[in-house]
């Protein structure tokens, strides 16, 4: 069946094929990213990627790494998948940047030699990568600010499976997406999908219901505060608050500096 990515050393390819495709990015270090980098050069470059359930590959791992890591292994990794990003991801590499903002620190090298064999491939876009190889994944679109699961602690803004009208909570972290993947857009609002935050009342204490998203309505406009680390209610000025959650579900309260008012986004979009 396809995939749409493989381990960056553990597949079975034809030489000539893998030669004309560019081998690997000879200017990445030691090991890490090129899972990535090659995976999107074949499917973005006429390929296709596609794991046999019958196969089996055998790993032998060392005890300690027989070579060193110039920089660090963070290092390392991080100007490897710079390399992909840069070359392969076209104005997505954007997401990229805002899940590692320190990678922007890390020099990634000359690509040109890359970006020629690309046009010469005649390569296709990322984003027909993401539209007909992995369309399961949702990404981020231009009216998200800040975008992923909204973390306290280890615990993450969840939907409990509620649909309309029902009450969220919190649930311990999955990073699987699902009913925990939220968007906060410029509009104000904090989505799941077509639903969003709701305050039943403006008053200290009041419960937070899953409504479908209107454009103008004060009940479902958020704003982060403090340095992003937390969500307040525009109309009422008060927090959400998760201290009742295993009473009832989550509300909105006086602002505090208590735990119970610090979300944070997997991914925060005005950087």
């Amino acid at each position: 069946f396809r995939t749409p990515m493989i381990a960056g050393g553990l597949f079975v390819m034809d030489k000539s094929y893998f030669e004309e495709l560019g081998k690997y990015d000879m200017m990445m270090d030691v090991w890490g990213g090129e899972n990535l980098e090659i995976s999107f050069r074949v499917w973005q470059c006429g390929g296709s990627l596609e794991i046999i359930p019958c196969s089996r590959v055998g790993h032998v791992f060392r005890k300690q790494h027989p070579y060193t890591f110039p920089g660090g292994s963070g290092t390392v990794f991080a100007r490897n998948t710079r390399r992909a990003a840069e070359v392969w991801m076209d104005e997505y590499k954007n997401f990229y940047y805002a899940a590692v903002p320190s990678a922007r620190n890390v020099p990634y090298g000359n690509i040109q030699s890359r970006m020629e064999l690309r046009k010469r491939l005649s390569c296709k876009p990322f984003k027909w990568y993401l539209e007909n190889v992995y369309p399961e994944l949702r990404v981020p679109d231009h009216q998200d600010i800040a975008f992923g699961a909204l973390q306290q602690g280890t615990n993450c803004l969840d939907t409990l499976g509620h649909f309309a009208d029902g009450v969220v909570g919190v649930y311990e972290c999955h990073n699987a997406g699902g009913n925990q993947e939220w968007a906060l857009t410029k509009d104000k609002s904090v989505k799941h999908m077509d639903l969003c935050l709701t305050v039943v009342d403006r008053a200290p204490g009041s419960l937070i219901k899953l409504q479908g998203c209107r454009e103008n309505d004060s009940r479902q406009k958020w704003e982060q505060i403090e340095s992003n680390s937390k969500l307040r209610h525009v109309g009422s000025n008060l927090c959400l608050d998760s201290r009742n959650a295993k009473n009832g579900g989550l509300t909105v309260e006086i602002c505090n500096p208590s735990l119970s008012q610090q979300w944070k986004f997997t991914l925060n979009l005005q950087q």
